[in-house]
């Protein structure tokens, strides 16, 4: 398997969650290896100028219907979260700890689902600590990663390699050294991988 498509994501932004959703099948079907990258979209924004397109009402009202309509499309659910924007340094920390582990996917499963369907406040530690546990996680045990300097470190190395690659927003994707960003970009990248 020599094809790859790097996933750079942030799970505070519904867009992220839509390509979670389908990104791993597109892998698959494409024979291509699935690379994911947790970053910490504040950074990229912070670092690019960008901002959500929430900051803009119409645009916000416009993306708003338009993720119903992918999740129309791709038959997932999906709520807008009423505590949006959330800051989410601690679960993209988490996401990172458990990265190449077993434990990734259903880590970012369950945050996700959280956030996009079930409208948990996730910016709550003791609503994180409830969903992480409901879903079979020790709360001491990811504390003591998302603490870690060295998770820390990694996650702002995996935002700041997104910078220096052009990364202004999530989700994006690369194969190879073309970029495609936004969930409504899935087609390209299938494309890509070819």
């Amino acid at each position: 398997m020599n094809k790859k498509v790097e996933f750079y994501f942030d799970v505070g932004s519904p867009a992220s969650y839509l390509a979670w959703t389908q990104i791993a099948d597109l892998a698959q079907r494409h024979e291509a290896e699935l690379a994911y990258k947790p970053m910490l979209l504040g950074g990229v924004f912070k670092a690019t100028g960008n901002s959500s397109p929430a900051t803009v009402p119409a645009k916000g009202r416009y993306t708003r219907q338009d993720f119903q309509r992918y999740a129309r499309r791709y038959a997932v659910p999906f709520q807008q979260n009423p505590f949006f924007p959330i800051n989410t340094m601690q679960l993209m920390r988490g996401a990172v700890a458990y990265l190449d582990t077993d434990r990734f996917v259903p880590y970012v499963n369950a945050v996700f689902q959280a956030i996009w369907v079930d409208q948990q406040d996730m910016g709550n530690p003791e609503v994180v600590a409830a969903v992480l546990g409901r879903h079979g996680f020790d709360i001491a045990e990811v504390q003591q990663k998302i603490n870690d300097p060295a998770v820390k470190d990694q996650l702002r190395q995996i935002t700041e390699e997104a910078i220096e690659r052009g990364v202004f927003g999530a989700p994006t994707f690369f194969v190879g050294d073309e970029m495609f960003f936004g969930q409504d970009r899935l087609e390209f990248v299938a494309e890509a991988l070819g």
